[in-house]
């Protein structure tokens, strides 16, 4: 009976360490986007960086209105000015139109610079974050969602580690 009970238990405690470390061998799944997009500081940083959109496009729109305004003009003047005055004023008009393209350009083009720098910071600071709780829960490898096409939920750890990052990042540096 004693060697019944004592292979039972070897038996128990091969399954044990085999089961625990084909575990370990089981990559879990982040959604980052998710994390992106629903953590404090990213929630923080979506809505700094919506703010200078919606001032910058604010400001391009009464650019553009004052343009038509001038151009209205323009054509208004026509015939009471000559056709060299009236060119020269042409030229001005579209060069004010490039100016103003140009600065909208650069502006939307240094939000989404900042935008991506955002992201970067978000991810360089998860980083360190997802590795201890890697070694914690003894988890050796961690795939983004975008990448996985069926899985098992419960090896999603995106809640857990939001609310790590949440716990240890309040918010981004967005100049």
């Amino acid at each position: 009976m004693k060697k019944i009970i004592n292979t039972l238990s070897l038996t128990f405690l091969v399954f044990f360490l085999i089961t625990t470390n084909l575990f370990s061998e089981i990559p879990h799944v982040v959604d980052f986007t998710k994390i992106l997009n629903q953590s404090g500081a990213g929630k923080k940083a979506q809505t700094a960086l919506q703010q200078k959109v919606t001032a910058a496009s604010k400001k391009f729109n009464k650019e553009q209105e004052g343009i038509k305004k001038s151009e209205i003009e323009l054509i208004s003047q026509k015939k009471m000015i000559s056709n060299e005055e009236y060119q020269k004023k042409v030229k001005a008009l579209r060069e004010k139109v490039v100016k103003s393209q140009k600065s909208r350009e650069e502006a939307f083009s240094q939000i989404a610079k900042k935008r991506n720098e955002a992201k970067k910071e978000l991810l360089e600071k998860l980083n360190p974050l997802l590795r201890k709780y890697m070694e914690e829960k003894k988890i050796r490898l961690v795939i983004d969602r975008k990448s996985v096409i069926a899985g098992d939920q419960a090896l999603d750890i995106t809640e857990d580690v939001l609310k790590i990052l949440n716990r240890e990042l309040k918010s981004l540096n967005i100049k």
